[in-house]
């Protein structure tokens, strides 16, 4: 069964206008901004980094506090999928099974699926990739 969704929206990927109206307002310039978060990157410490670019510590920590950094070992990652991709893996699921474990049967399915067809095509190919007419032989005429 093929699913046909629609791709997401206009704007999808952009922040939510209720975050940014939550989000403190900093007393920084852009580029004043990016150094801070630049040099945070490369170890520094908010203080220093106040130091270093002239302004007040507050506002350095309020433009780190936002700044989004590399998680190191990350355990599992966002499926960004379509509405109708979402209603056919939720219609899939076995009881109160976690998505994740959804998803993972899924994929190892089609996976299998998969190799079993290339395993099937192969074995044709290996024949001759011609079916027989009569399986059990020419008929006596």
């Amino acid at each position: 069964m093929a699913f046909k969704g629609k791709p997401p929206g206009t704007g999808s990927g952009e922040m939510s206008r209720r975050t940014i109206a939550l989000r403190p307002s900093i007393a920084l310039l852009p580029r004043q901004r990016d150094e801070a978060r630049r040099l945070r990157r490369t170890g520094l410490e908010p203080a220093q980094i106040a130091e270093a670019i002239g302004a007040p510590l507050e506002e350095v920590e309020k433009a780190l506090v936002q700044m989004r950094m590399p998680r190191p070992e990350t355990t599992r990652g966002t499926l960004n999928v379509t509405l109708a991709a979402h209603a056919l893996v939720m219609k899939e699921r076995q009881g109160n099974e976690p998505l994740w474990q959804t998803m993972d049967r899924l994929l190892d399915e089609l996976l299998r699926y998969r190799s079993a067809e290339a395993a099937r095509a192969r074995r044709r190919r290996d024949e001759g990739g011609i079916l027989p007419l009569f399986p059990e032989g020419w008929p006596e005429s």
